[in-house]
């Protein structure tokens, strides 16, 4: 039986949770002998019932089917289309480059995956601040992560997928290997508690942006980009 909960989430996914049921137990007891009054101490127990649902909420891992077909790029987040810009330069691509920037919510899920079948390149970790993911100052000031991949089928462009950690997200989780090569959709990572997610990819005639701003989008099932054949 699958259960519907990301690894990445360890170790928090069992902590919290624990933590959480030890402290509602413990009130329930406070109640039942009179320490703690039946009023305040069911409004306590509610509240703690909210957060245990939303931390397992947080971290859980939906089934998704995702699209074969080798001329797409799926979406590497859960979250809202914030951003879609041509870039004149950015570092190791050649020429133009579009970025999709993908804004995460605490209620979305917030497991990474690919865009494609890929190779990975390289990653690179760099230190930053913590500013709330939706200013426009995030994606150069925050701590991000960035990975780069090839794509295994044509055109075998080299992409790029950044996280960015925002004003609540602190940990930002990548299991993706140099050389690693992953199927489309694949996992590899997740940011924890609210960030951005960013999409590279070079500028060519034969690509079409297929979302625009303000859309939702879904990991690994909705089409950001689309090449024609």
């Amino acid at each position: 039986m699958r259960i519907p909960l990301t690894k990445y989430g360890l170790p928090q996914v069992a902590v919290f949770p624990a933590v959480l049921l030890a402290v509602i137990l413990i009130v329930a007891w406070a109640m039942h002998k009179r320490i703690v009054q039946p009023v305040p101490g069911t409004i306590v127990e509610i509240v703690l019932l909210i957060v245990l649902g939303w931390v397992l909420s947080f971290f859980r891992d939906p089934p998704r089917v995702i699209p074969q077909d080798d001329a797409l790029l799926l979406s590497p987040a859960d979250g809202v289309v914030r951003d879609i810009e041509i870039l004149e330069s950015v570092p190791g691509f050649e020429g133009k480059t579009l970025r999709i920037g993908i804004f995460l919510s605490i209620f979305n899920v917030h497991i990474n995956r690919v865009p494609c079948a890929v190779r990975i390149e390289s990653i690179t970790y760099k230190p930053g601040e913590f500013r709330d993911a939706r200013d426009p100052q995030a994606t150069t000031l925050n701590e991000s992560n960035a990975v780069v991949m090839t794509r295994l089928s044509e055109p075998k462009d080299r992409l790029m997928v950044r996280q960015v950690s925002g004003a609540i997200a602190r940990r930002i989780v990548c299991a993706a290997q140099d050389g690693r090569e992953y199927p489309a959709g694949g996992q590899y990572g997740m940011i924890k508690f609210g960030s951005r997610t960013e999409l590279y990819v070079p500028v060519r005639d034969s690509m079409q942006t297929a979302v625009s701003v303000g859309q939702a989008v879904r990991a690994g099932e909705t089409v950001l980009v689309r090449y024609s054949k």
